[in-house]
């Protein structure tokens, strides 16, 4: 059971194009937005479909790959580990992120939404 620690997989499809950014110490890392859909009970207790929203990180090879193939709409699967941050936002208030950093991702079948 220790393998299951903090262990994420995900499939789902990307809301934007890859962010990219290189530091001055030349690792690179890319920013996605993954969208998971569930059915839900709506309302009046038909079936509706849920869409929830993950940030993604992934980092040095995996996310030159990712730059380099990955846009908006493509159908992706992920695994890796959930992670939190605070920081101050611009009115002093503290926000905390949840992000998922990336530790493997497979492109399926190259289907893009719409």
């Amino acid at each position: 059971m220790k393998a299951l620690k903090n262990r994420v997989q995900l499939i789902g499809l990307l809301g934007a194009d890859p962010e990219m950014k290189t530091f001055e110490n030349g690792s690179v890392m890319a920013k996605l937005r993954l969208a998971t859909h569930e059915r839900a009970a709506g309302k009046n207790g038909e079936k509706a479909l849920r869409t929830l929203w993950h940030d993604l990180i992934v980092w040095g090879k995996l996310a030159e790959i990712c730059g380099k193939y990955l846009t908006k709409g493509r159908e992706i699967a992920i695994e890796g580990r959930i992670g939190y941050r605070t920081y101050t936002d611009n009115e002093g208030k503290t926000r905390l992120v949840t992000e998922i950093t990336v530790n493997d991702l497979l492109m399926i079948s190259g289907r893009q939404a719409g």
